[in-house]
């Protein structure tokens, strides 16, 4: 198979302070009754690697030069990707290396001081939260963020905003309860009440009820307890290889993204240093010492 190839960049010292609070302050904290952080030997186990790479085809999105931060500090300094649609692509790296607000940037919450943002070959950049929301780019942020005093149908309905079929929204929301059958049982409950686990189903389903083009995942793991993990990315890996759902994710747990993804990322204070398939990244001996505990 293709080698894993050194990031361009990758020759650059780590020159910029870590994510700022600023990203990290945006997501709520997990509910306490979410179960034990996954273990990453757990989650190794729980998703069989994605072994073949999909066809290729064109490129949905691409970074190209990003900078980006808050105030005087700047987290992203150079950030190109490329996202082909039909892949699952990852993005690892330690906490504060500026993965979030890479997905931020992309979603249009954070604004790129330098660099460019395309999607389908077009400028998205600067164009606004709903205007790369109506053009399939679907961000399901870290910690949930569901409206906690909405009923678990209502926030599906949410997610289906900006659509006016009304046939197809209850269709989609039938769909959801098939995917997720937790949900269709909890379909009356407040999203707040929810355990972790649900809640990040939810969040998950809401994001899916916007028809994307392109998912954005902001660490789906974070705080589950091993098992919903699994489901979770079992999950992931069915809407991709099933609906054709392109999707781009993060995650610290190093050993779920790589077993998850086609091709992966690896982002160190906000320079993407390497990149490759993401098999031949599990075996790179830099990944295993610094994302893989071997």
């Amino acid at each position: 198979g293709p080698a894993v190839q050194p990031a361009s960049d990758s020759g650059a010292t780590a020159r910029g302070p870590a994510d700022s609070g600023a990203t990290s302050a945006q997501a709520s904290q997990p509910p306490s009754g979410s179960g034990a952080t996954a273990a990453p030997q757990a989650a190794q186990q729980a998703v069989k690697p994605t072994r073949q790479l999909p066809p290729t085809g064109d490129v949905l999105l691409e970074l190209d030069g990003v900078v980006a931060g808050f105030g005087a500090m700047e987290v992203l300094h150079g950030v190109s990707l490329k996202v082909h649609e039909g892949e699952i692509v990852a993005l690892i790296g330690a906490n504060g290396a500026g993965k979030t607000t890479t997905l931020n940037v992309i979603s249009n919450v954070v604004k790129a001081r330098k660099g460019e943002v395309r999607f389908k070959g077009e400028r998205t950049s600067g164009r606004g939260i709903q205007e790369t929301v109506r053009r399939g780019v679907i961000h399901v942020p870290e910690g949930r963020r569901l409206f906690s005093e909405l009923t678990v149908l209502e926030n599906l309905e949410m997610g289906a905003f900006l659509r006016n079929d009304k046939a197809g929204i209850q269709r989609d929301v039938q769909r959801m309860y098939a995917m997720f059958p937790i949900l269709e049982q909890r379909k009356n409950q407040r999203g707040g009440s929810l355990s972790g686990g649900e809640q990040q189903m939810l969040a998950i389903a809401r994001g899916l009820m916007a028809q994307p083009k392109l998912l954005l995942l902001d660490e789906p793991s974070l705080g589950l307890a091993p098992i919903i993990c699994q489901q979770i990315f079992r999950t992931v890996r069915e809407l991709n290889a099933k609906e054709g759902v392109t999707v781009f994710i993060v995650e610290q747990n190093a050993h779920a993204a790589l077993d998850l993804a086609h091709r992966a990322y690896v982002m160190e204070t906000g320079d993407v240093t390497m990149s490759g398939p993401a098999a031949e990244l599990a075996r790179d001996p830099r990944v295993k010492a610094a994302y893989l505990g071997e």
